[in-house]
């Protein structure tokens, strides 16, 4: 069961001023208001997996659009009494799904719609009425089930909403009202203490009992709850909870076993909260185990095991073929099925069908898709007002010896021969699209809402699984790093955490064709970096007669350089940060990166680390090597600044030690997943097009990438989207890219200058230009990480040898930060040096700012200095 709090949304504000979507979610519902059956369709189709969405419908004038919303997934419309008078005389709509809104002076009709039916008794009613005990009482309503929805009449307040609770009822509430912040609510209602309103405490505690659960209502744990760690898990989007010896109990802060929260509701009688939450880490349980009930089983277990497969498959296994052959997967389902439908006793059926089942939830784990996504799927199909007839298509029905006499209820009339029918499509025959945006025709608000990158991991979440692995590192050294490195990589063979130049040939053997690639990159690199030095005296100036105003250049003496590990090699990467630092002329080069299972390293990495003179390869990734980089330990050499891209783990990491002050160390940018930004105008190749943008959704499935098409129409829009489509199934990792373009966007934009607002205000990682007098167009760039100009520059030759730098700012951070670059491994250093004369020129002006700011002593610093010359003058 839900709060007691349904929360209005507008879909097409930019921002509510109150509560987010994603905060609204914790509540499992949320109430929109549309004007068309396309604006709930599209709010819903991006919204599914979030909460159960009712829809205000009251500006809908077609019944059949009104089911057809209830067909796309909505919980819940809320109609007018003409609108379900009109529904119900058409027996179009189920009334447990329909809620009439009705005031108080309505509320007869209302119940005279209902009359004795017991169907129509399970309609919800909105009402500004407040007696609503009393209503219930009147229309025979268990108020239990939450079908009475109060609304309020001008500025809501916590007393009117309480009293709701009190008697039962559903309050609905504009977002705008309420906030999470209970310490400074700033003349808002603070929402947790809406949900404490309807909780029941137990009598010897005076707390809450609390259920938590994952997301498929697997319990993990008994706890307790009060107001305040209420209002802290509603705060932090975390699971916070009461101890009854500790007082505040923030889930995995010391042992990184932290959960994400997902939404609060209660029991059927309110005494019991329930949390569903995403748990991160081991589990629940102090013991390591998922829950405190005993470990996962059956599918739970399984997609936990095959996600753990995803993350580090050992080599060779067949988990890992699965992932890396999608074909292999594909076929393995068929034959399954095949073997399932032949099946004749129980044991066989149970047999094949747990065969299939793996298979099955093989295919999704490799996709990003979830049991849970699958379930949520299941209960929108359970939603759907219309149903297909359901029969079996083409040669599927053929094969299973099916005739039209047996699957029709009676006999079909003779008919003219007709054409015949389209094969079946199959999941692969299903084109890979992105969203398109009419920007024309769509308001400016919900254009920035596509401009969105896809969300990202709760921060705080984050945070508290890295925090303790650096602590740990910190205090413990070589063996904290190993420690996880074995935990993580599964490389339990790893006595060292550190390999040392000069780095032995044996790890260094690579054919003729990826040294040659190699060293032409790392050449490019090395001539484009290398541009980027200043004239060695530095710069000189002379400000007024005798003060002379210098800046000089120093490399960074101590550089650690991440370089990702999980689904791809990226010697690239080493190139990218080793030959700056080499060229800049940084003494000491710390590389690191995750090791193999088998405690081996890229044998293209430790090339690149030799090639650049790095001092030592650090065998570890994620949190642990940043930490172990930041502070040093007996085998790794603390650094000044890290640098490098990584997951939201290492990130967090490099934010975490470069805000400890006694770290003593600085980062590059933060960093979010891979994406590109490409403009095409009528004049570009599809196919090129296409590949570019393909070229960045391959990264991962939290990649994304945004086509702007200037004034293309429906030809050659589709033109492009059949290149995607077709380029995307040919590659090895298309259920990556599948993932990627389920949220990116094409753009339709009238002109350049529109294409180039939009692209500005997106801040792109990768930006590319395929348009006429693409050159001309650079100078209207404002905001990019790095820019690809005309039809003949891939996004690839940056990734790899034409010279510029592909590390780069992420996430729209391109506003604030720069790639990559020399001056990154610089610190720069500023001098004066004044004459006597210079000093005595500029001394009023230092004596009279240094009084204003009432500070005798710089004051006095010019002072004495000019007396002592004018003495020296006077003698």
């Amino acid at each position: 069961m839900s709060t007691p709090l349904l929360v209005s949304y507008d879909p097409a504000a930019a921002s509510t001023g109150g509560l987010s979507l994603k905060q609204i979610a914790y509540f499992g519902r949320v109430l929109i208001k549309v004007s068309s059956l396309a604006q709930a369709e599209e709010f819903l189709k991006r919204n599914f997996r979030l909460l159960d969405v009712y829809v205000d419908a009251t500006a809908i004038a077609s019944s059949g659009d009104l089911v057809d919303i209830l067909n796309a997934g909505a919980a819940k419309i809320f109609v007018t009494l003409n609108q379900l008078t009109t529904l119900s005389e058409e027996q179009s709509g189920p009334s447990s799904r329909v809620v009439a809104i009705a005031s108080e002076s309505q509320i007869n009709a209302f119940q005279s719609w209902i009359g004795g039916s017991a169907e129509r008794q399970e309609a919800g009613l909105s009402t500004d009425a407040s007696a609503i005990k009393t209503l219930a009482e009147q229309l025979n309503v268990n108020l239990e089930a939450q079908n009475l929805y109060r609304t309020y009449s001008g500025a809501v307040t916590e007393e009117a909403l309480k009293d709701t609770i009190g008697q039962g009822g559903v309050c609905i509430v504009p977002a705008d009202a309420l906030t999470f912040d209970h310490q400074q609510p700033n003349g808002k209602i603070v929402a947790a203490s809406l949900v404490a309103a309807r909780a029941v405490t137990d009598q010897s505690n005076g707390l809450y009992a609390t259920t938590v659960t994952d997301e498929r209502g697997i319990c993990l744990g008994l706890v307790w709850s009060s107001n305040e760690s209420i209002a802290e898990a509603l705060r932090t989007g975390t699971g916070v909870y009461q101890s009854r010896k500790r007082g505040l109990w923030y889930k995995g802060q010391s042992s990184g076993d932290v959960q994400e929260l997902i939404r609060i509701g209660f029991d059927c009688d309110s005494d019991c909260l329930v949390f569903v939450v995403n748990q991160i880490g081991r589990g629940f349980c102090h013991l390591g185990a998922p829950s405190c009930f005993g470990p996962y089983n059956g599918l739970a277990r399984l997609q936990k095991t095959l996600q753990a497969r995803k993350a580090d498959a050992p080599a060779g296994s067949y988990t890992a073929r699965l992932f890396n052959e999608p074909k292999l997967t594909q076929a393995k389902i068929m034959e399954e099925a095949d073997e399932l439908c032949r099946a004749n006793t129980k044991e066989e059926i149970a047999f094949e069908a747990a065969d299939l089942l793996y298979f099955a939830l093989t295919r999704c784990v490799a996709a990003g898709v979830s049991l849970e996504d699958v379930e949520r799927n299941l209960d929108l199909k359970s939603l759907k007002v219309k149903r297909r007839k359901g029969d079996a298509k083409g040669p599927w029905a053929e094969k299973a010896g099916l005739t039209a006499a047996t699957t029709e209820s009676k006999p079909a009339a003779p008919a003219a021969p007709a054409a015949p029918e389209p094969a079946p499509k199959k999941v692969d025959d299903e084109p890979l699209q992105m969203t398109r945006v009419i920007t024309a025709s769509t308001p400016v608000d919900q254009v920035k809402e596509y401009l969105k990158r896809p969300s990202q991991k709760s921060n705080d979440a984050i945070v508290a699984l890295v925090r303790p692995i650096i602590q740990d590192v910190r205090e413990n050294g070589d063996a904290g790093v190993l420690k996880y490195t074995h935990k993580f990589e599964k490389a339990t063979s790893l006595t060292s955490p550190v390999i040392r130049a000069p780095f032995a040939p044996e790890l260094m053997k690579l054919s003729p064709e990826t040294q040659e690639a190699l060293d032409i990159s790392i050449s490019n690199i090395k001539k484009f970096h290398s541009a980027q030095k200043g004239s060695p005296e530095g710069l000189k100036v002379e400000t007024m007669p005798g003060v002379v105003c210098s800046r000089f250049s120093r490399p960074i003496e101590r550089v650690g350089l991440y370089i990702p590990g999980g689904t791809a090699v990226l010697p690239s990467t080493a190139m990218m940060l080793g030959v700056p630092a080499m060229v800049a002329g940084c003494e000491k080069i710390v590389l690191a990166s995750p090791p193999r299972a088998d405690g081996s390293i890229s044998p293209e990495i430790v090339y690149v680390a030799h090639k650049v003179g790095a001092e030592s390869i650090v065998l570890a990734g994620g949190a642990q090597a940043v930490a172990a980089m930041a502070y040093g330990t007996e085998s790794v050499s603390k650094v000044d600044k890290i640098l490098g891209p990584g997951n939201q783990f290492v990130t967090a990491a490099k934010m975490l030690v470069s805000n400890d002050t006694s770290a003593g160390v600085s980062i590059d940018m933060p960093a979010g997943p891979s994406e590109v930004l490409v403009i095409a105008d009528k004049d570009a190749n599809p196919a090129f097009v296409a590949s570019d943008l393909l070229s960045q959704a391959e990264h991962g499935v939290d990649s994304q990438v945004i086509l702007i098409a200037i004034d293309l129409n429906e030809e050659q829009l589709q033109a492009i989207e059949k290149e995607v489509d077709i380029q995307a199934k040919a590659l090895p990792r298309v259920d990556i890219v599948k993932g990627s373009l389920a949220h990116s966007v094409t753009f339709v934009v009238r002109d350049l200058a529109e294409a180039m607002a939009l692209s500005n205000e997106y801040a792109p990682e990768h930006l590319i230009l395929q348009i006429q007098n693409a050159e001309a167009a650079v100078a209207s760039v404002k905001n990019a990480g790095s820019v690809f100009v005309g039809q003949w520059t891939p996004e690839s030759v940056g990734d790899y040898s034409a010279g510029t730098n592909h590390s780069l700012p992420t996430y729209g951070y391109a506003k604030q930060y720069s790639g990559v670059n020399l001056g990154s491994f610089l610190k720069h250093i500023t001098s004066s040096n004044l004459t006597a004369e210079g000093l005595l020129g500029l001394s009023r002006t230092v004596e009279q700012l240094a009084a204003v700011e009432g500070l005798d002593a710089h004051k006095r610093a010019v002072s004495i200095r000019v007396a002592h010359m004018k003495k020296q003058q006077q003698q």
